[in-house]
């Protein structure tokens, strides 16, 4: 099986963090600082906090074999999905391109397999790609958990997909497979695909030239019109031309607002910290 190194890109530091509670050797709980009157907690992987993180691609891109792994800084296999720290502090998280933008092949975390590579999914056997390319980078937020035992009270009673939270990363440049971008969220959307809810968290990368400008989703319709329209579109029709029925949306079929997406944030980080401590039962996924 052929290796060869894709990229180093780093995951940035913690900052304003006060450490309050040792679950293990592995797990800390972070009361995080914020400007508002209600500080957030968010639970923390403790292992990568300034991480130099290097992207290994296993095997030829577009095979069954082909595998992303993500190596520490002494060339240990690390898992994007729990070694990887959530909050960097200030309304900022590390998100992590599964898919580049502008193109087809469905690409995602492997969360059933050790240090939970990226790869891409099959369907009966064989690699699946979306019916067209999308339109921006999309990828997920590290050390986040949709639980599948959970009914969403505000979204129908869905359940959790099983998954982390899905980020889709509105910027003008493409990324790379692995990538760890910094953003901050702007807004969510509640789709429920299947009867299970897949939270789509919208977000822009602090490299963007018009981060700056972008602070909330009403910001996003000024500076970036029509994307939230097209966003939601391009999820509810992707599964149309395989012969399935459109995707829904809860929350008023629309984006709800920043404060929303954080709160999101904040309860599916609370479920995977469940999940790490086996108070929740893991099923197939891989805790590695």
């Amino acid at each position: 099986m052929a290796t060869s190194t894709r990229a180093i890109v780093g995951g940035g530091g913690v900052h304003k963090i006060t450490c309050s509670l040792l679950f293990n050797n592995r797990f800390t709980l972070f009361s995080l600082k914020q400007t508002s009157s209600n500080a957030k907690r968010f639970y923390t992987c403790k292992a990568i906090y300034k991480p130099q993180i290097q992207v290994k691609e296993d095997g030829q891109p577009e095979t069954l074999d082909y595998r992303v792994f993500f190596h520490d800084e002494s060339g240990k296999k690390v898992s994007p999905w729990h070694d990887i720290p959530l909050h960097l502090g200030d309304g900022i998280f590390n998100c992590i391109v599964e898919i580049p933008k502008e193109t087809s092949a469905k690409m995602e975390v492997a969360t059933d397999e050790p240090f939970t590579p990226i790869k891409q999914d099959t369907k009966k056997g064989k690699l699946r790609y979306y019916p067209y390319n999308i339109n921006w980078n999309y990828g997920l937020l590290p050390q986040t958990w949709e639980d599948p035992s959970f009914a969403h009270p505000e979204v129908d009673g869905s359940f959790g997909d099983n998954d982390p939270v899905d980020v889709v990363e509105i910027g003008e440049t493409q990324g790379k497979i692995g990538q760890i971008l910094k953003v901050k969220p702007l807004g969510v959307l509640a789709m429920i695909d299947e009867g299970e809810l897949d939270w789509k968290v919208i977000a822009i990368s602090l490299d963007d030239p018009r981060a700056s400008l972008v602070n909330d989703v009403d910001d996003v319709e000024k500076h970036f019109p029509g994307t939230l329209t097209a966003v939601r579109d391009w999820f509810r029709d992707y599964k149309i031309p395989d012969g399935k029925p459109a995707n829904k949306f809860g929350l008023g079929n629309k984006a709800a607002n920043k404060d929303y997406a954080l709160k999101v944030i904040t309860e599916t980080n609370e479920s995977w910290a469940k999940l790490m401590k086996r108070s929740i039962p893991a099923g197939e996924l891989s805790l590695l």
